[in-house]
């Protein structure tokens, strides 16, 4: 018989049902699946009973550099104590984005000094002429790229031209990649924003009112038209309306490959919030109404949203209180690796019923399968042992002091959410014990993807 490294008892959630079981886990690995208790003998045994195992929480939309005095240690460390097992960290640092082969190299290996939990990394392409960059990204490491077309900022975060955009989908193709993007209508946002300004209009809500629905829309509908055209892989990143997976769902019909997240934010939140908590709750597009709050929902249950993200931006305090008289001065993004799996278990599972193998879907195993990250996303016998264990009995107080990441900012600080986080296990390990982090930096790994060659990365 089998001496397992970890045998961890409990409520064990497959990919299509769920069983009072345990779990064998061997050198990082789940090695058995059993449907009853007691039969394995571990080195260590984790009881787990009345609590919910789910496969690892894969957060696809991160971002550790926007503010770099976040980093990896902060963020990792962010998501072991909010159940999280892996990480894709999103290419647009400061000061330079992940666009070039030099700087992807550099981030993988500050990755694998830093990290708490597994991360894969996102990469980009520049301004103009972007996609030549994609062959070595590719074979690098970079699970996914991340464009956009709003312009954020020329260097770090630019809009891409339709020309480039073409071009890289095309690129991205042979590599069976995935093109990712913020969608809004540029053009639309910035005179938008000129008129509310000079209008004096610079209350919390005409953050909303400069990026209406259709700037959303109308930006999704021509990446749309493009996939359609290179017969390529497209991701749209944080959806905050449900027109936008109406229309999703309409050139899935037509054969377009396209999927969909969106942020706990868009869930949980509304326009409401972002008058009450100003800055705090601003982020890229805005909240809306409660109305599109309750179709998202609808979408969701449905399985028309294919899985959530934090969008998790931290930002320190000046960077949001230069917005308390003009809502346009203050920085858009929120943390949330410490708070979305409670939240969202709490909001989807308790509140609104959905099934707990759903859950796991929108939170871990769609995010794997979209982006072909290998090994995880599932519990399964061969797969990594990651797990993120859930008491539902166990209520917390968010308190916005605690959060491991550097911004001590949301608008979630003292809310009580009806469950927590009992333990987060990476490759068998248990990194979050339900109050403390027990590794330390570097025990996470650089999580390569599917068109990696291992001669590619700069040494």
């Amino acid at each position: 018989m089998i001496n397992f490294d970890v045998v961890i008892k409990g409520k064990i959630v497959l990919p299509n049902e769920v069983i009072d079981g345990e779990i064998g886990v061997l050198n990082g690995k789940i090695e058995a699946i059993e449907r009853s208790q007691g039969s394995l003998i571990g080195n260590q045994i984790i009881d787990a009973i009345g609590q919910i195992i789910l496969p690892g929480v894969i957060d696809g939309h991160v971002h550790a550099f926007s503010n770099p005095e976040e980093g990896l240690i902060a963020t990792t460390s962010a998501a072991a104590a909010g159940g999280v097992t892996t990480i894709i960290d999103m290419p647009y640092d400061l000061p330079n984005p992940v666009n070039n082969i030099a700087a992807f190299s550099k981030k993988v290996d500050l990755v694998e000094k830093e990290v708490i939990v597994d991360t894969c990394l996102w990469g980009t392409i520049a301004k103009e002429n972007g996609a030549e960059a994609i062959d070595d990204l590719a074979k690098a490491g970079a699970c996914a790229f991340k464009m956009s077309t709003f312009e954020t900022d020329s260097y770090r975060f630019p809009r891409i031209s339709d020309v480039d955009i073409l071009k890289a989908m095309n690129k991205l193709k042979e590599y069976d990649l995935v093109a990712a993007f913020h969608a809004e209508n540029d053009e639309m946002i910035v005179d938008l924003i000129d008129e509310l300004q000079e209008e004096g209009k610079v209350y919390p809500k005409a953050h909303m009112e400069s990026r209406p629905p259709v700037t959303e829309t109308t930006a999704v509908l021509k990446l749309m038209e493009l996939s359609y055209w290179a017969d390529a892989k497209l991701h749209i990143v944080h959806v905050s309306h449900p027109r936008t997976i109406s229309l999703i769902q309409q050139f899935k019909k037509q054969g377009v490959k396209v999927t969909a997240e969106t942020c706990y934010p868009y869930l949980l939140l509304s326009v409401n919030d972002l008058e009450k908590f100003g800055p705090k709750a601003k982020n890229n597009p805005p909240l809306r109404y409660e109305e599109d709050v309750q179709g998202l929902w609808k979408q969701l249950m449905d399985e028309e949203i294919d899985f959530i993200t934090t969008d998790h931006a931290p930002w320190k305090a000046e960077q949001k209180e230069r917005g308390v008289d003009n809502i346009f001065l203050a920085a858009s993004g929120m943390p949330g690796l410490d708070i979305m799996v409670p939240l969202m278990y709490e909001a989807a599972v308790k509140e609104n019923g959905m099934a707990v193998e759903q859950f796991a879907k929108i939170m871990s195993q769609n995010v794997a399968d979209i982006y072909g990250i290998p090994n995880k996303g599932r519990i399964e016998v061969g797969y990594d042992a990651d797990f993120t264990i859930i008491d539902p009995s166990k209520p917390y107080i968010i308190e916005e002091k605690n959060l491991h990441s550097n911004s001590k900012l949301t608008p979630f600080d003292g809310v009580k959410v009806d469950c927590s986080i009992a333990k987060t296990i990476v490759r068998g390990v248990m990194v979050f014990d339900g109050a403390d982090i027990k590794v330390g930096p570097g025990f996470g790994k650089f999580v390569p993807g599917k068109a990696y060659k291992e001669s590619s990365l700069i040494v």
